[in-house]
């Protein structure tokens, strides 16, 4: 017997995703707790380096501070129960349909700011706000094609939902290629457990796309538009496109004439009926953005409001995961559909409420401050992790403009025993599921990215600030088990190395932004 979690020590006040108490397993997670325990540290190293080797192979990377490093995945996974997945996956769909009818009513008719739901100026002072987009109507009427909402749980174990990621939404290959090099390393794992697949999310992706195509066009072109190879998500672009069978394109390979878009290939132009997007709206069409872009497509946004092309995500989606909107979403579920949040949100303060302000000014070092425009952990500032100096900056810059930040009460995350290079340890750890909508439903791929804080007692969990991951494992009932994972029945995707496709027809070897 191995000794890999002896002397693991539980955090407190903080939920721990396998231990109920020392050294007592959660019921879900018995039969892993067992296999681990049979395991030696050098036995374990050498699944570590397996798996190293084999994301070397595959050139699964992610850009962190400009330098292209493997994608570091935890070998002991996250387990979620199907008692608990029914009520993410409910919480999770009940949010997207709340928030596709807010961008529709917000760039339409506007209800709920005529109806004095919420402060008009909240919407429209919005930097993500994007009058550009106003009466734009997707072929489909869907905005939302793909979500990303992340979880994180409190001490009780609840499931509070932290932010939305309605524009450009980035981890579904990392969740796919995860899984498979756990299959590969610990194939022992999948016989003691009937894991849901996550595999089929690229050709959900695909659907919910050539659904979004204009109604006349039957067999419809999709492409993937990317900034480039210096995006840090630019292996996430070509993954997808090729896993899909798409192109993966620039925008210097597409060209809009006469209300129409198409691409550049060396038998001539091809109509492209949808563009599942990659960059920020920001860099899309610089004859409505920045005009100085290279990155997108000039008049595309012009053929979208035509008709003739859908863009997924849809431009201006970032008003409905703006920060200062996240507060108000409980009201927009109960408004457009009449229910109550099935997922609750962290506790959050609005900055603009006087009473508040003051309240938040007094408690700095008590609570988690974010700018509304901020992503990827940037500029976010945990106040009893802060140093007096950067508290007094924060105090300064949030009395000057309240309607720039939020905050927080401070959730500890639950946390999970993770390889700290020597021996195990609990690290924090959040969970973002992925949701593809195609105009009839809402579709939550089964398990998620759970995205892991390093550093000993970090609650930034972000892979741009350095953090790591874990595979997500949605047991499966009776009703999935045709999709549980067999260790000798894994699809294998993609087996050769994962890099840029040769250019062919489209000028596919162009690229990326999230």
């Amino acid at each position: 017997m191995g000794d890999l979690l002896d002397g693991y020590e539980l955090l407190d006040n903080c939920w721990d995703e396998l231990f109920e108490s020392p050294g007592v397993p959660r019921e879900h997670y018995v039969a892993l707790h067992a296999l681990l325990g049979q395991l030696t540290a050098e036995e374990f190293e050498a699944r570590c380096r397996a798996r190293d080797m084999a994301f070397r192979d595959q050139g699964i990377t992610f850009s962190l501070s400009g330098e292209e490093r493997p994608f570091p995945l935890d070998l002991v996974p996250r387990i979620v129960p199907e008692h608990e997945w029914e009520v993410i996956e409910a919480g999770v769909t009940q949010r997207v349909r709340a928030l596709e009818a807010f961008l529709a009513d917000v760039y339409g008719a506007a209800h709920i700011l005529r109806d004095g739901v919420i402060d008009r100026r909240l919407v429209l002072t919005s930097s993500q706000y994007c009058r550009e987009a106003a009466g734009i109507e997707p072929p489909n009427g869907v905005r939302v094609h793909v979500a990303g909402v992340d979880l994180v749980r409190d001490p009780k174990g609840n499931y509070l939902v932290l932010e939305d990621n309605l524009r450009t939404p980035s981890g579904i290959s990392y969740v796919i290629e995860n899984r498979r090099a756990m299959t590969h390393v610990f194939p022992e794992f999948f016989t003691s457990h009937r894991v849901r697949s996550v595999l089929d999310f690229p050709a959900r992706l695909l659907e919910a796309l050539r659904r979004a195509a204009p109604a006349d066009r039957s067999d419809p072109t999709v492409v993937v538009l990317t900034p480039g190879v210096a995006n840090s998500a630019y292996f996430e672009h070509v993954f997808l496109a090729r896993q899909m069978g798409v192109e993966l394109v620039e925008g210097r390979d597409l060209i809009c004439r006469d209300g129409v878009v198409a691409m550049r290939t060396t038998d001539g132009e091809t109509r492209v009926d949808v563009v599942y997007r990659r960059l920020d709206d920001d860099y899309l069409d610089p004859l409505h953005f920045r005009p100085d872009s290279l990155l997108g497509c000039p008049g595309i946004l012009g053929a979208a409001r035509a008709g003739n092309v859908a863009i997924a995500n849809a431009a201006g989606n970032g008003v409905a995961d703006d920060k200062a909107l996240y507060p108000h979403v409980p009201t927009f579920i109960d408004y457009y559909l009449g229910e109550k949040p099935i997922l609750a949100n962290v506790p959050t303060y609005n900055l603009e409420d006087p009473e508040q302000l003051v309240h938040v000014l007094g408690r700095l070092d008590h609570l988690v401050l974010k700018p509304v425009d901020g992503s990827g952990g940037k500029g976010l500032v945990i106040g009893p992790q802060a140093e007096e100096e950067e508290l007094v900056e924060l105090r300064a810059s949030v009395a000057a403009n309240p309607r720039g930040w939020i905050a927080q009460e401070v959730i500890q995350l639950s946390s999970s025993p993770t390889h700290t290079g020597r021996d195990f340890g609990p690290r924090h750890v959040d969970l973002r599921p992925f949701a593809v909508h195609d105009g009839e439903r809402v579709w939550v791929a089964a398990g998620g990215l759970t995205r892991v804080a390093i550093p000993r007692g970090s609650l930034v969990v972000n892979s741009s600030q350095g953090g790591g991951s874990k595979d997500t494992w949605v047991l499966a009932d009776e009703r999935f088990v045709a999709h549980s994972l067999a260790p000798v029945h894994v699809p294998r995707l993609a087996t050769e190395p994962l890099s840029p496709p040769d250019p062919g027809p489209a000028g596919q070897a162009s690229a990326a932004q999230q």
